[in-house]
């Protein structure tokens, strides 16, 4: 019989050491590699639950120097009976063995699923979140439940506590330190954590409790494959035509299309043809993963480069802020004249351009908190009816109801349409939301269109074109 000894296990930067020789019998090689270096097996720290759990079913003594989470005793202090969906949320995440991602549109209360796994686990507990006003809003979110003090990882603290809140910035550059001290780890608006940088604080955490929040967690570049080994897989999935007319408010989409005035169509194929013309000559496909980089190092190494990166950008903005989708906008604002309304732009160029020819209020990420606090909050109360936002209001900030939302330009990403279309879906009494595209005929917005409209979302007969 062979002996064995009890396996110690300690962390280390992010990774796990196993203190056994080379030869064990034990099946190591599943998770960790041999270190010459330091004469012990080295594991990813993601891998901590698979390995105890492994031990125990065989029944082998190990110990445990890893694990620096607590055991905590929360206790609600605001709690509200949790809707339906949102118990099957949490139950499909406990059965999937407290693991995987929850996918619920903006404004179903997904960060109220992520409270009642909290109080489930009752483990120390990292949440993740993508910018510092997010992290800010959990944080006055969980401390109102929970009455506790809340650490904060980010925007200039660094305080880690039981609860604690961090950007994905702070996360990524603090893991190694801090991954084994938390036994749940939420990741909200997880389809950010496949970056190659932001995938490493989920690979240096041991958490063995691990929850994803996302409306769209599909990425274009296939990334999200790895939610899987890094969150575990959708254990529970609702999309927002399923919600319509009960959590969330009815809507209709409309494509509004509309013809470039003769000046500016001829500036516009004029420059087209100078940026295609330049990938043609280059062989240059924008559709391949890596195209647009392609076509930014071509403009900065091959002749002509700054003239077809210059005729790229021109063209784009005569199609995006053409003079008729501006006198559109204004049609817009006063057929829905006393509604709230969200104007949203592919950048801040265009936003601070509909701000100063129509004297509204500008949202973009130069925008300081206390002053984007201001202006949502007198949003709220209709004292601003229109905000006009290029990005930041994509995702994730708390923002206050709206009927109408206005999409004068946009990318082709099918997950900033989707999260637009949820901020208008807040619902009310009566409510029927809308959300208006603008699109210039004949130019490449029209298979732009096409392709951010590429979810379920938009396939229904009322949001057809005109």
């Amino acid at each position: 019989m062979v002996s064995y000894q009890p396996l110690k296990i300690t962390f280390q930067d992010g990774t796990l050491l196993l203190d056994a020789p080379a030869t064990t019998p034990l099946p190591l090689a599943d998770w960790a590699v041999f270190d010459d270096r330091v004469g012990q097996w080295r594991a990813e720290a993601r891998h901590y639950a698979a390995i105890i759990l492994h031990l125990y079913r065989q029944g082998l003594g190990y110990d445990d120097r890893a694990r620096a989470y607590e055991v905590l005793s929360l206790q609600w202090r605001h709690r509200h009976p949790p809707r339906e969906y949102q118990q099957e949320a949490i139950d499909s995440w406990w059965s999937s063995g407290g693991r995987g991602l929850i996918v619920l549109p903006t404004g179903t209360g997904k960060s109220y699923v992520a409270h009642l796994a909290m109080a489930k686990v009752q483990r120390s507990t990292l949440v993740v979140a993508p910018t510092i006003d997010l992290m800010e809003q959990w944080a006055r979110q969980l401390e109102m439940a929970f009455g506790v003090q809340v650490g904060l990882l980010g925007g200039g603290s660094r305080d880690v506590r039981p609860l604690t809140i961090s950007t994905y910035d702070s996360a990524a550059m603090m893991m190694d330190f801090i991954g084994n001290r938390f036994g749940l780890l939420v990741v909200d608006e997880c389809h950010h954590l496949p970056g190659p940088i932001y995938q490493q604080l989920a690979r240096f955490a041991i958490a063995p409790y691990r929850l994803g929040l996302s409306a769209t967690p599909e990425r274009q570049d296939g990334g999200d494959a790895v939610l899987d080994e890094l969150l575990g897989p959708i254990c529970y999935r609702r999309d927002i035509d399923e919600m319509e007319g009960n959590v969330l408010a009815t809507y209709r989409t409309e494509r509004i299309c509309l013809d470039l005035e003769e000046d500016e169509m001829r500036d516009y194929e004029a420059n087209r043809a100078v940026y295609i013309q330049f990938l043609h000559a280059n062989r240059i496909n924008l559709s391949a993963p890596r195209g647009w980089n392609q076509f930014l190092l071509a403009c900065s190494r091959q002749a002509g480069g700054r003239e077809a990166l210059r005729a790229y950008l021109t063209q784009r903005r005569l199609a995006q802020t053409c003079r008729a989708k501006l006198r559109q906008v204004w049609t817009l604002l006063r057929r829905h004249a006393g509604e709230r309304i969200l104007c949203f732009t592919a950048d801040n160029r265009t936003a601070y351009e509909l701000g100063q020819r129509f004297y509204l209020p500008v949202i973009t990420h130069h925008t300081k908190i206390t002053e984007r606090r201001v202006l949502l909050d007198a949003f709220r109360a209709g004292d601003l009816p229109v905000l006009v936002t290029s990005r930041v209001l994509n995702e994730g900030v708390d923002v206050p109801e709206a009927s109408v939302g206005i999409v004068v330009s946009g990318s082709g990403s099918i997950r900033e349409h989707v999260q637009r279309l949820g901020r208008i879906l807040r619902p009310a009494a009566g409510k029927q939301a809308v959300l208006y595209e603008l699109i210039s005929y004949g130019t490449a917005e029209w298979n732009v269109s096409d392709r951010r409209r590429q979810h379920r979302a938009y396939e229904r007969p009322d949001s057809m074109p005109e």
